[in-house]
């Protein structure tokens, strides 16, 4: 389902380039959120996004996920600064995590938007444990 909301996203960029650049054809900020939640989505290590309280509730409500919960974008001048707010798994090596998001993120988004990415600023809100807490759990449950 994520890869037919990302082709839609591709084609909808691929008519407006066609059209020509002084058209004043703009992306919205929320496309651009959408564009980097799907990349940050694939990065190893990444447990979560950590959204605003309301978003979690609208999930819920309308069933959808939210692929730019946890993700600001401000754009000026056609440049980008997209911020991501991030929970990691446990064990995961934080600085590779952050590294790799912000090479996917930024190659996404100008290869997508063509829009040029100034900053993608990764903020750590948590580590995930719940896997290894579970793993625990049952290995105890066994030696009893």
């Amino acid at each position: 389902m994520e890869e037919n909301k990302i082709e839609e996203i591709k084609e909808e960029i691929v008519k407006e380039e066609t059209l020509g650049e002084n058209t004043g054809i703009k992306i919205s900020d929320e496309v651009i959120a959408v564009i980097a939640g799907v990349a940050v989505s694939e990065v190893n290590g990444v447990a979560g996004m950590q959204g605003k309280f309301g978003g979690g509730i609208g999930e819920v409500l309308s069933g959808k996920k939210n692929l730019a919960k946890g993700i600001k974008v401000e754009t000026i001048n056609e440049q980008a600064k997209i911020d991501v707010n991030i929970i990691v798994e446990y064990g995961a090596r934080i600085p590779d995590v952050a590294f790799e998001i912000q090479n996917r993120v930024k190659k996404a988004v100008e290869g997508m938007a063509g829009l040029k990415v100034s900053e993608v600023n990764v903020h750590v809100q948590g580590v995930n444990i719940e896997s290894d807490s579970k793993e625990q759990t049952e290995q105890k449950g066994t030696a009893e």
